[in-house]
């Protein structure tokens, strides 16, 4: 593992998306960034979906991550929400996989965890513990950029560790890990080079 890297982490969101970046040199954090992007304003979901991936590009093209933590959509009642939150975190995961960064996926108990303590910890502790760990001066209106920051918080503690979450190192590793055993009987897939097979 490298003595220095960097690591963004991403809390994706339909409304919001949030994010933050840190540094870490000799197995120290350090604060680079955190912000959102703003999407209520868009009534297109598509255009949402097109705007998440084009600032992940640029974050990734600004700050060269090494790797992308990012918060796995959590099981809610509604259908519709679910949906696009998945969507949200897919086209996310879709910029760092094009760029061929890792990523690993951490559910929010998960992430409430590692930097609380708690699996049930609201947002404002884990800001105000973010704040305390990384020395922020002020904490945004906003929480969704904190989400983001622990995603990453997350990931520096469960570095090294296989039960941390879900990690993909590229494509192939995505498709691999999310593609459905094959029923017996025999059914027809496509392939990425869009040739049919027949199983």
């Amino acid at each position: 593992m490298k003595s220095e890297r960097i690591i963004l982490g991403i809390d994706p969101g339909t409304t919001i998306m949030g994010f933050g970046l840190i540094k870490v040199e000799n197995k120290q954090m350090k604060f680079m960034q955190l912000n959102e992007l703003q999407l209520s304003k868009y009534s297109d979901h598509y255009v949402k979906l097109k705007l998440i991936f084009e600032r992940t590009i640029e974050l990734i093209d600004t700050y060269h991550p090494d790797e992308i933590a990012i918060e796995a959509p959590f099981f809610g009642k509604n259908v519709q929400s679910m949906l696009k939150l998945g969507r949200a975190q897919g086209v996310a995961m879709a910029a760092g996989l094009s760029r061929e960064i890792p990523i690993t996926e951490y559910l929010p108990k998960k992430i409430k965890m590692a930097i609380t303590g708690n699996g049930n910890a609201s947002k404002e502790q884990v800001a105000k513990m973010l704040q305390s760990l990384l020395g922020l001066k002020s904490l945004p209106k906003n929480l969704d950029s904190t989400d983001g920051l622990a995603a990453a918080v997350c990931h520096f503690y469960n570095s090294g560790r296989t039960e941390g979450g879900k990690s993909y190192s590229g494509w192939a590793a995505f498709v691999k890990q999310n593609s459905s055993p094959t029923p017996k009987g025999g059914v027809s897939s496509v392939n990425l080079r869009g040739k049919k097979n027949k199983k």
